[in-house]
């Protein structure tokens, strides 16, 4: 096994890349840099390994994780147009993410990489990104038809037959516009088990002796060299002690959308006057840390079923449906996921009551034009950063017409055989909500989140004065540091974004390495 704790000489912590996060980027990191054996590898991990956990490896148990002590459970401020109690959860367990979520598994559609090319990421093009979908490890396959449930089967029906939109076998297999059926997921079928960044990746390398693994571990500050490259971090672990981890040739950051820019932060690069409010040395002024934060919300709408349902499915909410409604545009402008639970989190807060058997559909918003950000409420590593997602406040109230149509999508699908047939009533918001406005108020007073955020470190050209890093995911006026998780997103993927992660990690490893890419060309 690699090691997983501090001990030996000083020079047992120097080594040619240190990794902040064991999530699912630091993971395909990991396993790609340290196939050289003579590279060392370090990851910081905070949380506990998944190895031998079943409640982490059994996909099936993904909800019981979320609140548990393998979650960070950052909250939001106040949302005056949204749900200003949403618990964002962020994994705390090897793996990150892709050890905690429902490993919903799309690539991303050619158009929002095309997004990413229009806003100065050269390189970032469909063609070289989407190349790299062979050397992903994940086990990335339509979900197993013993584990499609009748009702969710009765789903896709209905949606195809009220809504006219094709039944899609494989969403990976090419682009989609629009269409329903059940997702692809990263798990074996046999046992319901993960393929997480973790298992595929780290799992089976963990006994190579130029990798080394630090669980429990925590990164609070980047510190520079004696050259001045920010290529040194103090970590923090379970004991309480302070150890400063040496990188030769770069630090690589994968710590997530909250973790990353805070880590940054806390390290004097960012927002030159509010890091002086708080105390702390100004090392670089990078305006757009922290900015642009970005997510998926969605909202919801439940229904009481006759009985409980089939017990089979992989993870209770893995068929959905994707639809245009500007029918100009080649991507769809709303989704659904289907679950084969009554998700009452926040209806119940509204006293709405909870059915002991039920279902629900959740509008999504694919790509949502409100953007938010995040900052430090204090110079404390141990204090959480404020969240402020600005959920349903564009101008234009795209965002909030999406899940106005959304919901009047979900009733036209659920009033439609065979799934009607399942259904005994509208638990919420009820029959008698029905205007625009009416479902506006509901809609967004019970949003949620997919748990997706992304965007505060965002990559862009070398004149974006709001870019913090560059196409190449180094880090802008900072030597020695790359970014290597959603944050660099200049925008947000139609799609659930975890393998837009993993393909981001599996280019950039070849970025770091200087190794030749997929597409045959020198990096």
């Amino acid at each position: 096994m690699a090691s997983t704790t501090p001990n030996g000489a000083e020079s047992a912590y120097d080594y040619d890349y240190v990794i902040v996060g064991g999530g699912t980027a630091g993971c395909v990191l990991a396993a790609r840099l340290s196939e050289d054996p003579d590279c060392r590898v370090c990851v910081v991990e905070g949380g506990p390994s998944d190895v031998g956990d079943d409640r982490i490896l059994r996909l099936r148990n993904w909800i019981n994780l979320l609140g548990s002590e393998f979650d960070y459970g950052y909250t939001t401020v106040e949302q005056p147009r949204g749900n200003s109690h949403i618990l964002h959860s962020r994994a705390r367990v090897l793996g990150g993410c892709s050890s905690h979520n429902t490993l919903i598994s799309f690539l991303p559609l050619p158009e929002d990489l095309d997004d990413w090319v229009a806003r100065g990421c050269d390189g970032w093009d469909p063609a070289t990104v989407l190349a790299y979908r062979d050397r992903l490890r994940t086990n990335i396959v339509p979900v197993a038809e013993a584990d499609r449930n009748p009702i969710a089967k009765d789903f896709v029906t209905a949606a195809a037959g009220a809504l006219g939109v094709p039944v899609i076998e494989d969403f990976n297999a090419q682009p989609f516009s629009e269409g329903t059926g059940f997702f692809s997921l990263a798990y074996q079928p046999e046992g319901n088990l993960r393929s997480s960044a973790s298992v595929a990746y780290l799992h089976p390398v963990l006994d190579r002796p130029n990798l080394t693994v630090r669980l429990e571990t925590w990164a609070h500050r980047l510190l520079p060299d004696d050259a001045g490259r920010l290529t040194r971090v103090a970590v923090r672990g379970a004991d309480g002690g302070d150890v400063v981890l040496r990188a030769e040739r770069e630090l690589l950051l994968c710590a997530g959308a909250v973790d990353t820019p805070r880590l940054l932060m806390l390290s004097g690069i960012g927002p030159a006057e509010d890091l002086r409010r708080l105390g702390i040395e100004v090392r670089a002024d990078l305006p757009g840390v922290g900015e642009n934060l970005l997510d998926h919300p969605e909202s919801v709408i439940v229904w009481e079923t006759d009985g409980p349902l089939p017990p089979n499915s992989a993870m209770d909410s893995d068929a959905g449906l994707f639809l245009r409604r500007d029918t100009g545009q080649a991507r769809p402008d709303l989704m659904f996921h289907f679950y084969q639970v009554p998700f009452t989190v926040n209806t119940e807060r509204l006293g709405y009551p909870v059915p002991e058997h039920g279902v629900c559909m959740t509008p999504n918003v694919p790509r949502a034009r409100s953007t938010g950000r995040m900052w430090l409420r204090s110079a404390d590593p141990a204090e959480h950063p404020a969240l402020d997602f600005r959920y349903f406040t564009d101008p234009e109230g795209h965002d909030e017409r999406t899940i106005v149509d959304g919901l009047k999508v979900a009733r036209e699908v659920a009033a439609t055989a065979p799934l009607r047939d399942w259904l005994v009533r509208e638990v919420a918001p009820g029959p008698g909500v029905t205007s625009d406005a009416d479902l506006s108020e509901y809609g967004r007073r019970v949003a949620h989140t997919v748990y997706h955020p992304a965007g505060t470190c965002r990559m862009g050209a070398p004149d974006d004065p709001m870019a913090v890093c560059d196409p190449a995911l180094r880090l802008r006026g900072v030597d020695g540091v790359r970014i290597v998780d959603a944050s660099v997103f200049p925008t947000m993927p139609t799609i659930n974004p975890m393998v837009t992660v993993l393909l981001v990690a599996e280019r950039a490893a070849d970025l770091i390495s200087g190794r030749t890419s997929v597409r045959g060309a020198a990096q």
